[in-house]
């Protein structure tokens, strides 16, 4: 896990533009799990997928070290945490370094006044350009309904390309990465009946 004060970070992180050359050592594609909590997401994908390689960042350092843990445990070699607030990616990976990100169930921020904070901003999908590769894919897990729809809006106010989306991602027939990896809170609102949502999406050209 990597844990650098704001003003390491704003030296420069050794590994921005290098992950694959000098922390992975291979030429995989990276993943990114973004608010990744406890990190489920990216340890059950590297398992999966031993082929790509994982990071997952997240603000809160008790909840990555589960995640940590559980990599430790399972000597998995293609995953990495980052303890760091997400509006700062830029420092941590060069321009079209990054394949994918997934963002699974983020606070989806409610309140009309803190729109600026959800993850799928206009603001936040500007800063993914920042690091995702022109033909990068996003990815949405949510069980709020009104942050899906919020993002199924941006999505198409702003012309990016919506690759797929569904109401209820076990209703359907999905790939075992929607449906066989589960986080604590999806785990929570499927207890409660709650339709989890997915999408998945592709942002338009500069």
């Amino acid at each position: 896990m990597f844990q650098l004060s704001y003003e390491e970070i704003i030296e420069g992180f050794k590994y921005k533009g290098n992950w694959n050359k000098e922390f992975f050592n291979n030429e995989n594609k990276i993943v990114l799990e973004l608010g990744c909590g406890k990190g489920e997401y990216t340890v059950g994908q590297a398992q999966m997928f031993p082929n790509s390689n994982f990071i997952g960042i997240d603000i809160k350092g008790a909840r990555i070290w589960r995640g940590l843990k559980n990599t430790e445990e399972q000597k998995l070699k293609n995953v990495a945490f980052i303890r760091s607030r997400i509006n700062l990616l830029e420092y941590f990976f060069e321009k079209n370094e990054v394949s994918e990100i997934w963002i699974t169930f983020p606070d989806p921020h409610p309140s009309k006044i803190r729109e600026k904070r959800r993850l799928t901003s206009p603001q936040f999908l500007n800063r993914y350009y920042d690091v995702l590769k022109p033909e990068g894919v996003i990815h949405l897990k949510t069980d709020n309904i009104i942050f899906f729809e919020y993002t199924l809006d941006v999505i198409k106010e702003n012309n990016h390309e919506l690759l797929y989306y569904t109401y209820d991602v076990y209703g359907e027939e999905n790939d075992k990465a929607l449906t066989q990896i589960q986080t604590y809170y999806e785990k929570k609102w499927l207890e409660n009946n709650t339709k989890i949502k997915y999408l998945k999406f592709r942002l338009k050209p500069l």
